[in-house]
Protein backbone atom coordinates (compact mmCIF):
# COMPACT_ATOMS: atom_id res chain seq x y z
CA UNK A 1 0.00 0.00 0.00
CA UNK A 2 2.98 2.51 0.85
CA UNK A 3 4.54 1.80 -2.37
CA UNK A 4 1.48 2.31 -4.08
CA UNK A 5 1.27 5.64 -2.67
CA UNK A 6 4.72 6.53 -2.93
CA UNK A 7 3.81 6.19 -6.87
CA UNK A 8 0.77 8.11 -7.25
CA UNK A 9 3.24 10.87 -5.34
CA UNK A 10 5.84 10.71 -8.34
CA UNK A 11 3.32 11.02 -10.80
CA UNK A 12 1.77 13.58 -9.27
CA UNK A 13 5.31 15.36 -8.98
CA UNK A 14 6.11 14.31 -12.78
CA UNK A 15 2.26 15.61 -14.36
CA UNK A 16 3.27 19.12 -12.02
CA UNK A 17 6.46 19.23 -14.21
CA UNK A 18 4.92 17.91 -17.52
CA UNK A 19 2.54 20.85 -17.47
CA UNK A 20 4.96 23.82 -16.20
CA UNK A 21 6.73 22.39 -18.58
CA UNK A 22 4.15 22.74 -21.60
CA UNK A 23 2.84 26.19 -20.38
CA UNK A 24 6.38 27.70 -20.81
CA UNK A 25 6.08 26.26 -24.58
CA UNK A 26 2.75 27.16 -25.04
CA UNK A 27 1.27 23.72 -25.68
CA UNK A 28 -1.23 21.88 -23.75
CA UNK A 29 -1.48 20.76 -20.38
CA UNK A 30 -1.67 17.14 -18.58
CA UNK A 31 -4.97 15.69 -18.12
CA UNK A 32 -6.37 13.00 -16.25
CA UNK A 33 -6.88 9.32 -17.33
CA UNK A 34 -8.29 6.02 -16.05
CA UNK A 35 -7.46 2.73 -16.79
CA UNK A 36 -9.95 0.79 -18.12
CA UNK A 37 -11.68 4.14 -19.91
CA UNK A 38 -11.56 6.07 -23.25
CA UNK A 39 -9.61 9.55 -23.04
CA UNK A 40 -10.55 12.18 -25.92
CA UNK A 41 -8.51 14.43 -27.10
CA UNK A 42 -9.05 17.83 -28.86
CA UNK A 43 -7.54 19.80 -31.50
CA UNK A 44 -8.47 22.90 -33.21
CA UNK A 45 -5.59 22.46 -35.29
CA UNK A 46 -5.83 21.46 -39.26
CA UNK A 47 -2.40 19.21 -38.84
CA UNK A 48 -2.28 17.90 -35.23
CA UNK A 49 0.59 16.36 -33.80
CA UNK A 50 0.28 12.55 -34.05
CA UNK A 51 -0.26 10.52 -31.01
CA UNK A 52 0.50 7.36 -29.82
CA UNK A 53 -0.04 4.79 -26.94
CA UNK A 54 1.48 1.33 -25.99
CA UNK A 55 2.95 1.53 -29.89
CA UNK A 56 -0.34 2.31 -31.17
CA UNK A 57 -0.83 5.04 -33.28
CA UNK A 58 -3.62 7.17 -32.61
CA UNK A 59 -5.61 8.57 -35.79
CA UNK A 60 -7.40 11.95 -35.66
CA UNK A 61 -10.88 11.87 -36.55
CA UNK A 62 -13.36 14.89 -37.50
CA UNK A 63 -15.61 16.32 -34.45
CA UNK A 64 -18.98 14.38 -35.32
CA UNK A 65 -20.75 17.87 -34.19
CA UNK A 66 -17.85 20.99 -34.22
CA UNK A 67 -16.26 20.87 -37.93
CA UNK A 68 -13.22 23.21 -36.77
CA UNK A 69 -12.07 20.37 -33.99
CA UNK A 70 -10.50 16.95 -34.66
CA UNK A 71 -11.08 14.38 -31.95
CA UNK A 72 -8.40 11.43 -30.96
CA UNK A 73 -9.84 8.28 -28.93
CA UNK A 74 -7.03 7.04 -26.75
CA UNK A 75 -7.90 3.58 -25.25
CA UNK A 76 -6.36 3.22 -21.57
CA UNK A 77 -5.80 -0.22 -21.02
CA UNK A 78 -7.42 -2.21 -17.96
CA UNK A 79 -4.30 -2.91 -16.71
CA UNK A 80 -2.53 -0.52 -17.71
CA UNK A 81 -0.94 1.37 -14.27
CA UNK A 82 -0.89 4.63 -12.74
CA UNK A 83 1.74 6.98 -14.42
CA UNK A 84 2.28 10.01 -16.40
CA UNK A 85 2.28 9.27 -20.09
CA UNK A 86 3.21 11.27 -22.98
CA UNK A 87 0.91 10.71 -26.17
CA UNK A 88 3.03 13.63 -27.57
CA UNK A 89 5.50 16.15 -27.57
CA UNK A 90 2.66 18.15 -26.74
CA UNK A 91 0.18 16.33 -24.83
CA UNK A 92 0.59 14.03 -21.76
CA UNK A 93 -1.92 12.21 -19.35
CA UNK A 94 -1.75 11.23 -15.71
CA UNK A 95 -3.02 7.73 -15.30
CA UNK A 96 -4.80 7.04 -12.31
CA UNK A 97 -6.40 3.40 -11.29
CA UNK A 98 -10.20 3.30 -11.75
CA UNK A 99 -12.27 1.82 -8.26
CA UNK A 100 -13.13 -1.65 -9.70
CA UNK A 101 -14.04 -4.63 -7.57
CA UNK A 102 -13.89 -8.37 -7.44
CA UNK A 103 -16.70 -10.67 -8.09
CA UNK A 104 -17.28 -14.18 -7.14
CA UNK A 105 -19.91 -16.34 -10.01
CA UNK A 106 -21.16 -19.68 -9.79
CA UNK A 107 -20.76 -20.85 -13.45
CA UNK A 108 -23.68 -23.41 -14.71
CA UNK A 109 -21.31 -25.79 -16.54
CA UNK A 110 -18.17 -26.27 -15.50
CA UNK A 111 -16.49 -27.83 -18.07
CA UNK A 112 -16.47 -24.35 -19.68
CA UNK A 113 -13.68 -23.09 -16.61
CA UNK A 114 -11.45 -25.95 -16.82
CA UNK A 115 -11.64 -26.74 -20.76
CA UNK A 116 -9.79 -29.72 -22.34
CA UNK A 117 -7.10 -29.46 -24.51
CA UNK A 118 -9.26 -29.83 -26.84
CA UNK A 119 -11.50 -27.18 -26.12
CA UNK A 120 -8.32 -25.00 -24.85
CA UNK A 121 -7.33 -25.40 -28.82
CA UNK A 122 -10.68 -23.71 -29.62
CA UNK A 123 -10.63 -20.62 -27.34
CA UNK A 124 -6.93 -19.90 -28.61
CA UNK A 125 -8.22 -20.02 -32.13
CA UNK A 126 -11.06 -17.79 -31.34
CA UNK A 127 -9.17 -15.35 -29.69
CA UNK A 128 -6.60 -14.99 -32.46
CA UNK A 129 -9.67 -14.53 -34.80
CA UNK A 130 -10.92 -11.82 -33.06
CA UNK A 131 -7.93 -9.75 -31.86
CA UNK A 132 -7.38 -9.87 -35.89
CA UNK A 133 -10.89 -8.45 -36.40
CA UNK A 134 -10.35 -5.91 -33.51
CA UNK A 135 -6.40 -4.47 -35.44
CA UNK A 136 -8.40 -4.03 -38.25
CA UNK A 137 -9.31 0.18 -38.34
CA UNK A 138 -11.57 0.87 -41.01
CA UNK A 139 -11.45 4.21 -42.08
CA UNK A 140 -15.13 4.95 -42.66
CA UNK A 141 -17.07 6.56 -40.02
CA UNK A 142 -20.42 5.16 -39.40
CA UNK A 143 -21.04 6.42 -36.29
CA UNK A 144 -22.46 9.53 -37.36
CA UNK A 145 -25.05 9.59 -34.77
CA UNK A 146 -24.93 9.03 -30.57
CA UNK A 147 -24.96 5.76 -29.22
CA UNK A 148 -28.42 3.62 -27.81
CA UNK A 149 -28.22 0.59 -25.38
CA UNK A 150 -28.22 -2.55 -26.38
CA UNK A 151 -31.56 -3.23 -24.54
CA UNK A 152 -34.59 -0.97 -24.35
CA UNK A 153 -35.30 -1.72 -20.48
CA UNK A 154 -31.73 -1.20 -18.97
CA UNK A 155 -30.35 -2.48 -15.86
CA UNK A 156 -27.00 -3.81 -15.14
CA UNK A 157 -26.24 -6.68 -13.25
CA UNK A 158 -22.82 -6.47 -13.71
CA UNK A 159 -20.17 -3.35 -14.50
CA UNK A 160 -16.98 -3.33 -16.66
CA UNK A 161 -13.85 -3.89 -14.97
CA UNK A 162 -14.62 -6.49 -11.79
CA UNK A 163 -11.77 -9.36 -11.41
CA UNK A 164 -13.72 -12.52 -12.41
CA UNK A 165 -14.06 -15.24 -9.56
CA UNK A 166 -15.38 -18.05 -11.14
CA UNK A 167 -16.42 -21.30 -8.34
CA UNK A 168 -13.73 -19.82 -6.21
CA UNK A 169 -10.98 -19.15 -8.79
CA UNK A 170 -9.71 -15.41 -10.28
CA UNK A 171 -9.99 -15.97 -14.09
CA UNK A 172 -10.15 -12.53 -15.81
CA UNK A 173 -11.76 -9.62 -15.28
CA UNK A 174 -14.94 -8.50 -16.95
CA UNK A 175 -13.83 -6.87 -20.00
CA UNK A 176 -17.83 -5.79 -20.56
CA UNK A 177 -20.95 -4.66 -18.98
CA UNK A 178 -23.87 -7.33 -18.48
CA UNK A 179 -27.42 -6.07 -18.83
CA UNK A 180 -30.72 -7.79 -17.75
CA UNK A 181 -32.03 -10.02 -20.48
CA UNK A 182 -34.24 -12.94 -19.44
CA UNK A 183 -33.78 -15.70 -22.09
CA UNK A 184 -35.09 -14.30 -26.10
CA UNK A 185 -34.94 -10.32 -24.56
CA UNK A 186 -34.21 -8.58 -28.61
CA UNK A 187 -30.91 -7.46 -28.55
CA UNK A 188 -30.17 -4.25 -30.60
CA UNK A 189 -27.41 -2.43 -32.44
CA UNK A 190 -26.20 0.41 -30.48
CA UNK A 191 -25.50 2.30 -34.07
CA UNK A 192 -25.09 1.63 -37.14
CA UNK A 193 -22.23 -0.66 -38.52
CA UNK A 194 -20.69 -3.83 -40.58
CA UNK A 195 -21.56 -7.41 -38.93
CA UNK A 196 -18.12 -8.84 -38.92
CA UNK A 197 -18.74 -12.02 -36.38
CA UNK A 198 -21.70 -13.98 -36.11
CA UNK A 199 -21.35 -17.66 -34.88
CA UNK A 200 -20.96 -19.54 -31.58
CA UNK A 201 -17.95 -19.55 -29.45
CA UNK A 202 -16.98 -20.94 -26.69
CA UNK A 203 -16.46 -18.27 -24.19
CA UNK A 204 -19.00 -16.25 -25.49
CA UNK A 205 -21.49 -18.55 -26.87
CA UNK A 206 -23.63 -17.13 -29.89
CA UNK A 207 -21.76 -13.68 -30.60
CA UNK A 208 -22.05 -11.04 -32.60
CA UNK A 209 -19.50 -7.85 -33.10
CA UNK A 210 -20.20 -4.74 -35.05
CA UNK A 211 -17.60 -2.56 -36.76
CA UNK A 212 -18.58 0.83 -36.46
CA UNK A 213 -15.62 2.05 -38.14
CA UNK A 214 -12.84 4.19 -36.99
CA UNK A 215 -11.19 1.15 -34.86
CA UNK A 216 -14.98 0.83 -32.63
CA UNK A 217 -15.81 -2.46 -32.21
CA UNK A 218 -19.28 -3.22 -30.01
CA UNK A 219 -19.81 -6.96 -29.04
CA UNK A 220 -22.92 -9.10 -27.81
CA UNK A 221 -22.03 -12.00 -25.73
CA UNK A 222 -24.08 -15.15 -24.75
CA UNK A 223 -27.35 -15.31 -26.94
CA UNK A 224 -29.77 -17.69 -27.29
CA UNK A 225 -30.43 -17.03 -31.27
CA UNK A 226 -28.10 -15.19 -33.87
CA UNK A 227 -30.47 -12.82 -36.51
CA UNK A 228 -27.33 -11.61 -38.55
CA UNK A 229 -24.62 -12.55 -40.40
CA UNK A 230 -21.07 -11.26 -40.94
CA UNK A 231 -21.02 -9.08 -43.87
CA UNK A 232 -24.28 -7.61 -43.16
CA UNK A 233 -24.63 -3.43 -43.05
CA UNK A 234 -27.06 -3.23 -39.62
CA UNK A 235 -28.80 0.31 -38.52
CA UNK A 236 -28.58 1.57 -35.04
CA UNK A 237 -32.00 0.14 -33.24
CA UNK A 238 -31.84 -2.86 -35.75
CA UNK A 239 -32.71 -6.43 -33.69
CA UNK A 240 -29.77 -8.37 -34.23
CA UNK A 241 -30.04 -11.04 -31.71
CA UNK A 242 -31.98 -13.37 -29.02
CA UNK A 243 -30.71 -12.87 -25.08
CA UNK A 244 -29.38 -16.39 -23.73
CA UNK A 245 -27.33 -18.29 -21.79
CA UNK A 246 -24.72 -19.67 -23.97
CA UNK A 247 -21.04 -20.08 -23.36
CA UNK A 248 -19.95 -19.57 -19.76
CA UNK A 249 -22.13 -17.80 -17.84
CA UNK A 250 -24.77 -18.18 -14.63
CA UNK A 251 -27.95 -17.50 -16.50
CA UNK A 252 -29.15 -15.42 -19.37
CA UNK A 253 -28.11 -12.06 -19.99
CA UNK A 254 -26.33 -10.00 -22.42
CA UNK A 255 -22.65 -9.17 -22.03
CA UNK A 256 -22.33 -6.03 -24.46
CA UNK A 257 -18.70 -4.70 -24.72
CA UNK A 258 -16.27 -1.92 -26.76
CA UNK A 259 -13.45 -2.03 -28.29
CA UNK A 260 -11.72 1.17 -29.23
CA UNK A 261 -8.56 0.79 -31.34
CA UNK A 262 -7.76 -2.45 -30.38
CA UNK A 263 -8.49 -2.63 -26.53
CA UNK A 264 -11.22 -3.28 -24.35
CA UNK A 265 -12.46 -0.42 -22.33
CA UNK A 266 -15.50 0.06 -20.42
CA UNK A 267 -18.92 0.29 -22.89
CA UNK A 268 -20.72 2.38 -20.85
CA UNK A 269 -18.28 5.45 -20.29
CA UNK A 270 -17.62 4.80 -23.69
CA UNK A 271 -21.15 5.52 -24.87
CA UNK A 272 -21.26 8.66 -22.31
CA UNK A 273 -18.22 10.42 -23.30
CA UNK A 274 -19.50 9.91 -27.25
CA UNK A 275 -22.30 11.04 -26.90
CA UNK A 276 -21.36 13.62 -24.77
CA UNK A 277 -19.85 14.98 -28.17
CA UNK A 278 -23.51 15.05 -30.11
CA UNK A 279 -24.67 17.20 -26.96
CA UNK A 280 -26.26 14.27 -25.41
CA UNK A 281 -26.60 12.96 -22.24
CA UNK A 282 -26.74 9.33 -21.47
CA UNK A 283 -26.69 9.00 -17.85
CA UNK A 284 -28.53 5.48 -17.01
Amino acid sequence: MRRYWILLLACAILAVALESTAKANGTHATHTAYNGKLFIAYSSSPNPTPLAIDKRTITWLKHPTQPKQKIALVPIGYHTKPAVVRLSSDLAITIQQAPYKQESIKVLDSSKIHPSKKEQKRIAKEREEVLAIYKHNRKATYWTKPFAYPVKRVTITSPFGGARVFNGEVHSFHSGTDFRAPQGTPIYAVNDGVVVLAKDRFISGKSVVIDHGNGIYTTYFHNSKLLVRAGKFVRKGEKIALSGATGRVSGAHLHFGVVCNGVQIDPLDFIKQINALFGVSSSI
